[in-house]
């Protein structure tokens, strides 16, 4: 493989582009005027981005060439997890989805049709966060707890039972008394948690800032982290 010099050469024969530039909003329009400009009017051009929608990443693209903008977005890291979410956006045609899915099931992934454009993308990844970082605040656990509590008990069990497959399980009956219960209890902000804003204002910024929620990361524990999820996730998606 070798690296393209600019984007015509990189994108003028292929099938299928996936972008993976800066999340901002007008660097994706731009290159996908290009893109639109650059590939035969048979080329699939996606998007990875978690947040922005299709509809504003092809907001400048013609009508003519819209219909084969859409989303693939996969998750981190994307050589370990197969999943890929392909999103429909208000203008991308039911042919380029039926293409798109049928390329990424040859490659050995697992799409997964998103019919509507949402804004924004990760809701139930982010949900779990907000109630995670609103625990830490009101200082109900240390962060190590919630993770602990977190892994050690239901998140054990998401990879093979999904929540509303746990619903299922459990009764819909019990369901709705839980969450006349807990409901009304959780977190409803609309702002990023005072923890989060606190430790970025103090540098503590994760990994990158050698340390954030947990109080310190060096190359051996990050090495370590690192290696204990890959690991996770080639016993998980290798059964």
């Amino acid at each position: 493989m070798v690296a393209a010099k600019d984007l015509r050469d990189a994108a003028g024969n292929a099938d299928l582009v996936i972008e993976a530039v800066a999340e901002e909003s007008s660097v994706k329009q731009a290159l996908f005027v290009e893109l639109a400009a650059y590939t035969a009017s048979h080329t699939l051009l996606a998007t990875n981005s978690s947040v922005i929608p299709v509809a504003v990443v092809s907001a400048k693209v013609s009508d003519d060439d819209a219909g084969r903008v859409l989303g693939t977005h996969f998750w981190n890291p994307p050589d370990l997890i197969p999943l890929v979410e392909v999103i429909q956006g208000p203008r991308t045609s039911n042919a380029t989805i039926l293409r798109a899915v049928g390329l990424l099931e040859a490659a050995g992934r697992e799409p997964v049709h998103v019919h509507a454009d949402v804004v924004p993308g990760n809701r139930l990844q982010h949900a779990l966060w907000r109630e995670a970082m609103a625990l830490v605040d009101e200082g109900i656990c240390s962060p190590q707890d919630v993770d602990r509590i977190i892994k050690r008990s239901f998140g054990a069990r998401l990879a093979v039972l999904g929540p509303l497959e746990n619903a299922d399980l459990v009764g819909l009956e019990l369901t709705r008394q839980i969450h006349e219960v807990v409901l009304p209890q959780l977190s409803r902000a609309t702002k990023p948690a005072a923890g989060l804003l606190r430790r970025i204002a103090a540098g503590k910024t994760g990994i990158a800032g050698g340390g954030g929620f947990y109080p310190a990361w060096d190359a051996e524990s990050i090495s370590a982290l690192r290696a204990r999820l890959a690991e996770h996730l080639r016993r998980t998606f290798s059964r």
